[in-house]
């Protein structure tokens, strides 16, 4: 039964994959058609649409009450993005230049971001729906603000599609979505039968392996990106997925059911994630690129998470 559960999960996670690479790659060819600008591609869309899983699995988990696997999964998600995923990425890429300093600007937001909740957390032993409505109303006047800022960055996406061929993403876009929802579901359904027969709480799963299958779109992205020479969309991508983990996806959770955790272990895997957030800010800091260095050791900084949690995983 074990294995089984094991296999049906890996399964919804490679779905949830292919949903949320086509939602990517559907969303990119439309906003090429309408000449959005590269800024909004990078820091908006796809940012948040790289975060759809983790939205979804949200949703699902907060219906099934069971949200302690949805804010394992964002802070697992975060931790995954900000090494292991830029990591990745800085390596392929061999260095990752950017060149508009709004990248360097943006990451400190990020920071402060991603402490709201846990801040949050600590106040009340939870995340209620007063503090899921304050992270969304945080969310929107961050989003506000990228638009208001938006007349910088003119820089257009030079492809134009044509009408067929946009009608057509859309449709798959749609199509992508509904699959989306449908594995988050199932996502969600083994890892809570996971947690269970391993003797685990929810949390865990959450940032050890809902994490793994909800941040393969931001990889998966960031590559593409970085192939077609747009690296501040790789940039923007991690620094808008964390964003929107941090507010969007736990402050939606939050707001259809109240989020409680493992105090023990909420505490030990948020202050790494903090300070992985800090370690990638100073790395942005310190010049227009990230060289391939700073990648293994953001790389290293994932095993290392692994190897202390799992050392520490007696005490849950």
């Amino acid at each position: 039964m074990l294995a089984l559960d094991i296999l049906a999960f890996a399964a919804a996670c490679l779905v949830m994959l292919l949903s949320g690479s086509i939602i990517v790659r559907m969303l990119e060819i439309i906003t090429s058609f309408l000449r959005m600008t590269e800024f909004v591609v990078g820091f908006i869309l796809i940012g948040i649409s790289t975060s759809l899983p983790e939205l979804f699995v949200g949703i699902n988990s907060a219906i099934a009450k069971n949200p302690a696997l949805t804010l394992g999964n964002v802070i697992g998600a975060n931790i995954l993005d900000l090494t292991l995923v830029i990591g990745i990425i800085v390596v392929f890429a061999r260095g990752l230049r950017y060149e508009h300093k709004a990248v360097s600007h943006d990451s400190w937001i990020m920071l402060t971001c991603a402490a709201l909740p846990l801040v949050l957390m600590e106040i009340g032993n939870k995340i209620s729906r007063i503090d899921g409505a304050i992270l969304l109303f945080v969310f929107s006047f961050y989003i506000y603000r990228l638009l208001q800022k938006r007349k910088p960055f003119t820089k257009e996406l030079e492809d134009r599609m044509s009408r067929t061929k946009v009608v057509l993403s859309m449709t798959a876009l749609v199509f992508a979505i509904v699959i989306l929802i449908v594995s988050s579901n199932f996502v969600v359904k083994y890892g809570s039968k996971l947690a269970i027969e391993m003797l685990l709480p929810p949390i865990f799963i959450g940032i050890f392996f809902v994490s793994l299958g909800t941040t393969l779109p931001e990889l998966v992205t960031g590559l593409m990106s970085v192939k077609q020479h747009h690296p501040e969309f790789a940039a923007g991508d991690i620094v808008g997925s964390v964003i929107t983990n941090s507010l969007l996806v736990l402050g939606t959770t939050a707001v259809i059911y109240p989020i409680t955790a493992n105090i023990f272990l909420f505490l030990t895997s948020a202050a790494y994630m903090l300070l992985v957030c800090f370690l990638f800010v100073t790395f942005i800091e310190s010049g227009k690129r990230l060289i391939w260095q700073e990648g293994v050791a953001m790389i290293l900084l994932y095993v290392f998470f692994l190897v202390v949690e799992l050392s520490l995983k007696g005490f849950f």
